[in-house]
């Protein structure tokens, strides 16, 4: 097929096993997500949650606030409480088994801001490539490729955050570690997500915020855009999460990065940095630990070995680009071919790190929490 070109609809509608968007994530705690950027409104179905776990609507709400719009002059104008509705899956403040399903409205949506630009192709954005695909695409806001559609793995993140932290034990933290040539100092032991969430950046190191906030000002002010690495690190994560081939922990932990929008980059552990080591000086090496269980005088591995959780501190990097769409002048072409200049509309992030924190910390918890139900599955046979 001529690239570019597209089925006929009569002919999509009889091949077998055909689909739309995936929105679906996880296998024992699975998500749906649901929702265009200027839609009615969108949302997540969580399934899988375990039933007897005390839940109330603040605890999602407070991880929607961190994420929303609006909330600095750091981050897009758009205006959006995210105020979250329970439909369904609570009784009497616990989770009954069922499916969770949670919606929260648009507002504030303007498609009117793109107009302009519904018959041409934004650079490094989705649209082209939707189109190339499906035939058709949600041209105002981007529709499901907009970065609006996290608000539902947010919210699903908060659930699965409250169940790794009473069940588990499970701890995780993001932090802004780097926009673009200004980074941080951080401790990713001892780093809180109440010294990240002081700043404006969500940059626990005081001097490195300043510095990334005056850098994020300057590109705002010339209507353009930079970009970063959010670190996390997962604490206390027992050992024994993840299986060996297909689904590898630090694999999934990868597919739910690069799912993000404007991710372009994961590492765990040594990451790239550890092709400058040899094996002697990479490898692990085990020691008692107090607990009597072996532990590792170092970390380079991430947490992760063989694919499965070894119970240290499971660390990565996710590498985010610079907004794709921006003020500044830019060519490109319209659906007919013809050559345009673009200068976008909308309201826009000029750096997305600060709000996606909140977002790799919510698909850490769920990778997580996945993980973690599928183990309480597996029958370990005593000694015979």
């Amino acid at each position: 097929m001529r690239r570019g070109t597209h089925f006929p609809v009569t002919l999509l509608a009889i091949v077998p096993g055909g689909h739309g968007v995936s929105s679906q994530f996880g296998k024992v705690f699975q998500i749906t997500t649901f929702g265009e950027s200027h839609g009615g409104g969108v949302g997540v179905v969580v399934d899988g949650c375990p039933p007897r776990l005390a839940l109330d609507v603040s605890e999602i709400q407070t991880e929607l606030d961190r994420r929303r719009p609006g909330q600095s002059r750091l981050t897009t104008p758009r205006q959006e409480e995210d105020r979250a509705e329970i439909l369904s899956g609570l009784f009497e403040g616990r989770t009954i088994g069922s499916p969770i399903s949670i919606v929260i409205k648009n507002k504030d949506a303007r498609s009117s801001a793109y107009e302009d630009m519904k018959n041409l192709y934004r650079p490094s954005h989705a649209d082209f490539t939707t189109e190339a695909k499906y035939g058709i695409r949600a041209w105002a806001g981007g529709g499901r490729a907009s970065a609006r559609e996290t608000i539902g793995r947010v919210a699903a993140g908060a659930i699965a955050q409250k169940l790794l932290r009473e069940v588990a034990g499970v701890e995780v933290v993001a932090w802004v570690q780097q926009i673009q040539d200004i980074e941080a100092q951080v401790d990713l032991e001892s780093v809180t997500t109440e010294q990240v969430d002081a700043s404006l950046t969500r940059c626990p190191d005081p001097e490195a915020s300043a510095r990334m906030i005056e850098r994020i000002d300057e590109v705002r002010e010339a209507q353009d855009s930079v970009g970063g690495i959010v670190n996390c690190v997962a604490r206390k994560v027992p050992a024994g999460l993840g299986e060996p081939i297909f689904n590898k922990l630090d694999a999934d932990l990868a597919a739910a990065m690069l799912s993000l929008p404007a991710v372009k980059g994961f590492e765990i552990g040594s990451g790239f940095d550890g092709v400058a080591l040899r094996g002697s000086e990479h490898n692990d090496a085990f020691v008692p630990g107090p607990d009597g269980q072996p532990h590792t005088a170092t970390n380079r591995s991430g947490g992760v070995q063989g694919g499965i959780s070894n119970g240290e501190p499971l660390f990565f990097r996710v590498a985010f680009k610079p907004t794709a769409t921006v003020g500044v002048a830019q060519s490109t072409v319209d659906n007919k071919g013809e050559t345009v200049t673009l200068e976008a509309r909308g309201r826009h992030d000029p750096c997305v790190l600060p709000r996606a924190v909140p977002i790799v910390e919510a698909m850490a918890n769920l990778v997580l929490a996945d993980h973690w139900l599928r183990q309480q599955s597996v029958d370990v046979l005593p000694n015979l």
